[in-house]
């Protein structure tokens, strides 16, 4: 199966998305500033620092999750407790921005999200399989009951 490309795939769009989500924060909190724009009374200046701020966090949270699947992907084996939860954490923040996104932003944004979430939920369900253990089921254990040959022909005793 196509685990490793696929946890690649997830990272770099993942990495990819972090980049453009801390340039996306920090334009919109250029715009606050310049515009001195304020919300309920809000100091303008602690909206843009709040604004940069949490760019930053989130970006470096969707980073933590692409190094979670670049660690997936080079060692061929699921990730541990923690990173699984990260994992899921990130499929459900998808999906929800994914809601949101069709509303607010069009279904372009909708698309891009739905295809995000796939990838890390497929990662997690391609590396959630034993491959090859002692009764797996996969039919490479041999006879059964020791009286087939090689060929399935039973053997003369």
């Amino acid at each position: 199966m196509a685990r490793r490309p696929v946890a690649w795939v997830a990272a770099i769009v993942l990495f990819a998305e972090a980049i453009g989500i801390a340039l996306l924060n920090w334009f919109l909190g250029l715009v606050v500033d310049s515009q001195k724009m304020s919300l309920a009374g809000l100091d303008p200046r602690a909206m843009t620092v709040s604004t940069w701020i949490g760019g930053g966090l989130f970006g470096l949270y969707l980073v933590l999750c692409a190094l979670v699947l670049v660690r997936s992907a080079v060692r061929d084996r699921a990730p541990g407790g923690f990173g699984r939860i990260l994992l899921i954490s990130a499929a459900v923040v998808h999906g929800l921005l994914g809601a949101f996104a069709i509303g607010l932003v069009g279904w372009l944004a909708f698309v891009f999200m739905m295809v995000v979430l796939g990838l890390i939920v497929l990662t997690l369900v391609a590396y959630d399989r034993k491959d090859g253990g002692a009764g797996s089921g996969t039919g490479t254990e041999g006879p059964a009951d020791g009286a087939a040959g090689g060929n399935g022909a039973p053997q003369p005793a």
